[in-house]
């Protein structure tokens, strides 16, 4: 016992000596737990039933969405107020004496009124897949199983809370749908509709992509960036990805300057690191 007590205390001062301590006794950070719960929530509320038994006729399914709506505001608003607050504790953001809170609320009433806008993308993505795959049978084998649509369902909500500037809470839920799914979307990542990931494993899109409308990308592909130094924070390090394109398996596109043109499509396993025209097709010999 003489040496636990021993590891004991060099463990609290190494608490001091290095911090990495989530202090419950004041506004603490946002627990991984709270997030898992807050998209899981969210899912349900975008596809009602399919991830619970739920009695969906007219009358229950207003019931139970207002009674989830509800008691999830709730909690998305404690973990936002925590976020704003960690951002206030570093100088980025000015909420005032218990403003940070007030400014929560704001921001969660207006993701509630954008929900029904973001399902309406996510209706086109899961269309998207439908008609892009032949092994899709139906959008309801799409919603349950597919980890793509999956990855882009909490992609498109992080991405609302990033560009309202919240901090953590968007890379959180980035990084749980990551660990579920093995595909990586930024939430800084500006995505048109009718995006359809097949197979995904392995995809990884960087913070300051933008892909537009009906593009359809395959297991292995990178959208990164040619340089990871700390100075480049803020720019465009990403490629753009225009309209109508596909882009197979293990493909590397990198550079924020770098531009696949519309109804481009590229081929398995390429290196790309500069712009090609519209209509493009690259592949290796």
């Amino acid at each position: 016992m003489n040496r636990l007590k021993k590891s004991i205390d060099l463990l609290l001062k190494n608490y001091d000596a290095y911090g990495m301590v989530n202090h419950s006794g004041e506004i603490n950070l946002p627990g991984r737990e709270s997030i898992d719960f807050i998209v899981r929530a969210l899912e349900e509320l975008l596809f009602p039933g399919y991830l619970e038994n739920l009695c969906t006729d007219k009358e229950a399914l207003y019931r139970n969405t207002s009674e989830k709506a509800a008691n999830l505001a709730l909690v998305l608003i404690d973990e936002v107020e925590k976020s704003l607050a960690f951002s206030a504790r570093l100088g980025a953001l000015n909420c005032g004496n218990k403003g940070c809170r007030a400014v929560a609320g704001l921001v969660v009433d207006e993701f509630f009124e954008e929900l029904p806008k973001i399902r309406s993308i996510l209706a086109k993505d899961l269309e998207a897949a439908v008609l892009g795959d032949p092994a899709a049978m139906s959008a309801d084998e799409v919603i349950l199983s597919y980890p793509g649509f999956q990855a882009i369902t909490v992609q498109r909500i992080a991405h609302f809370f990033w560009l309202r500037q919240v901090p953590l809470i968007p890379r959180m839920m980035s990084e749980l749908v990551h660990r579920r799914t093995g595909i990586d979307i930024h939430p800084g990542a500006e995505i048109g509709e009718c995006f359809f990931i097949d197979h995904g494993t392995g995809v990884v899109i960087g913070e300051t992509s933008i892909i537009g409308k009906n593009v359809k990308i395959y297991q292995g592909v990178t959208l990164g960036a040619l340089s990871v130094k700390k100075e480049e924070t803020g720019r465009k390090r990403h490629p753009t990805i225009e309209d109508d394109v596909t882009i197979y398996a293990n493909a590397t596109i990198l550079g924020g300057e770098t531009i696949i043109g519309k109804g481009s499509t590229i081929g398995g396993s390429v290196w790309i690191t500069q712009s090609v025209p519209p209509g493009s097709k690259v592949y290796n010999k």
